[in-house]
C-alpha cells in the first residue's frame, strides 16, 4: 500500500491533481476536517466510491492521526476493487492541524 506525506499531499491538493477522503464518522467531518476533503466513512467506503470515483483516479484517505486503523483499512479495501491509485496519509487530521495547514 502507497503512503503519501503531508508536503506531497498539499501540493497535489494545490494542484486538484488528487481526491482526498476521510474515513471517520460524519460526526467526526462535520466538527472539523482537512480543506478540500469529502467524507465517506469507512464502513460505506466500498459502495459509495465506487459509484463517486475511476478506478484510475489518484485518491488518499485519512483518519484521525498515525494511530488510527481505519484509514489503512480503507485503502485496503479500496485496493481490492481495483482503485489503481491509492494513498494513505498516515499522519490524518492531526498531523495535518499540527502542521498548520488548512482545516475546515
Amino acid at each position: 500500500m502507497k503512503t503519501i506525506d503531508k508536503e506531497n499531499l498539499k501540493k497535489k491538493l494545490d494542484q486538484n491533481a488528487i481526491t482526498l477522503i476521510e474515513v471517520l464518522s460524519n460526526e467526526s467531518y462535520e466538527k472539523e476536517h482537512i480543506k478540500g476533503a469529502v467524507n465517506i466513512p469507512l464502513e460505506e467506503i466500498g459502495h459509495k466510491a465506487k459509484a463517486r470515483f475511476n478506478k484510475d483516479e489518484p485518491i488518499a484517505v485519512y483518519c484521525s492521526n498515525f494511530d488510527c486503523g481505519a484509514s489503512p483499512a480503507a485503502a485496503k479495501k479500496l485496493i481490492e476493487m481495483g482503485f489503481e491509485n491509492v494513498y494513505d496519509y498516515q499522519g490524518g487530521k492531526q498531523d495535518w492541524k499540527d502542521a498548520g495547514l488548512p482545516m475546515a
